[in-house]
């Protein structure tokens, strides 16, 4: 429980540093944002990657509003309680208002109650959380039907351009491949700015939150994972690995760094929903600089860092992404509404010893879904291949990335 008097001076600082904020780049999610709908819009995502930023944006788009930081080290302490005196102060600071924007609102327990009640007095929210998990456990209980979700991403290769002010090209994308989109890393350059994202995942998101114990089983499983993106794993082979004590402990650890918008899980596509369950899945990071900044191998393949920055692309429109393996390989297909929409391949150079190996894998996967078109994504080189009944498109990933 917090006192009126330190809300008040919360409140007045942080509007104060508001006003003070950059602009920043402005976000391809922004658009996609309408403020005015009689829902709670809840924006997730990773630790650092610009919520905040967004956040910002759009109130610039708004009259009046109010807005607090639950991050703030001085609000520490809040209570479902304390939202009565922070309306008080509010009032007191901004004047009348009708949009609330809260950041990091789910460091407050039952904070869905308050809102609930103010969604149903008609005011607006636009509300900020980098765990999945606790968002959506609160947003099901009480907000069902009155939200709407939007996930944001590190930098797309769009935005680190218009962030660094270059152009697209192969050595924009040669730089985006390293160092990923993190903001901060990329005005300021510092491993150590990843290498602290990485601590603060574990220990506050994970760690804490999950009141766990493993802190170092966690962490060197979190590191092997974010080494061998674009691999195929399993629970069982985890839990041996790491020797846990069950292969439900796997599952755990695994699904604590996907709330966390760390690391990714892609399922072997498969119509039998308990198959795709059992078929083992392969890992992907959210961001190749966070990987790399974090992981001694892997800079070490580039063809893995090519299709983590596909999976990234892809991972920021589509919902339902899928790897695709019978006979042969496709890297990643996309289900839209209940059909496979499309089929995307990863190679970081096509030449004659791969290419019956890569065509083969995407065309059986076009046959399979139906499909008059493929792609085949690599570093740098740009085709067309006709076949009977439809088409391979040989793109530079940067140029696809581009055009997105």
């Amino acid at each position: 429980m917090l006192l009126r008097e330190t809300l008040q001076k919360i409140v007045e600082s942080q509007r104060e540093e508001l006003s003070a904020a950059e602009k920043g780049v402005e976000r391809e999610l922004l658009g996609n944002i309408d403020v005015r709908l009689p829902h709670a819009v809840i924006i997730s995502g990773a630790r650092r990657c610009g919520k905040s930023t967004l956040l910002r944006q759009l109130m610039r788009k708004t009259k009046s509003f109010y807005y607090f930081n639950f991050e703030d080290p001085r609000a520490a302490g809040f209570e479902l309680a304390d939202f009565q005196k922070l309306g008080d102060v509010f009032s007191g600071v901004y004047g009348k208002a009708e949009h609330y924007f809260f950041d990091e609102l789910q460091n407050v327990p039952k904070w869905e109650l308050f809102v609930r009640s103010m969604l149903d007095k008609k005011k607006r929210f636009v509300i900020t959380g980098s765990n999945s998990s606790m968002l959506s456990r609160e947003l099901g209980s009480r907000l069902t039907g009155r939200h709407l979700r939007r996930e944001l991403f590190p930098f797309s290769f769009r935005e680190m351009l218009a962030f660094t002010g270059k152009k697209a090209g192969i050595n924009s994308f040669e730089e985006y491949l390293q160092n990923g989109g993190f903001p901060e890393y990329l005005k300021y350059g510092k491993n150590e700015i990843l290498q602290e994202l990485f601590n603060d995942i574990i220990a506050r998101d994970i760690i804490v939150r999950k009141k766990l114990r493993e802190e170092k089983t966690i962490r060197e499983m979190a590191v092997y994972l974010a080494s061998n993106t674009g691999k195929e794993f399993s629970y069982n082979s985890l839990a041996k690995l790491f020797r846990l004590g069950s292969v439900n402990s796997a599952v755990s650890f695994v699904s604590y760094f996907e709330e966390s918008y760390m690391l990714f899980t892609v399922p072997r596509f498969d119509y039998s929903l308990k198959k795709q369950l059992v078929n083992p899945k392969k890992i992907y990071s959210v961001d190749n600089g966070f990987s790399r900044a974090n992981s001694a191998s892997f800079s070490a393949d580039k063809g893995r860092m090519l299709e983590n920055t596909v999976f990234a692309g892809l991972k920021r429109r589509h919902q339902n992404i899928f790897y695709f393996k019978e006979k042969n390989e496709c890297d990643f297909v996309v289900k839209e509404k209940e059909r496979i929409a499309g089929a995307v391949q990863v190679c970081f150079e096509l030449g004659e010893d791969n290419m019956e190996r890569e065509i083969g894998g995407l065309t059986e996967a076009m046959a399979k879904f139906k499909l008059k078109e493929g792609l085949i994504l690599t570093y740098n080189q740009e085709d067309t291949l006709k076949l009977k009944g439809g088409k391979i498109t040989v793109k530079p990933t940067w140029k696809w990335l581009a055009s997105m």
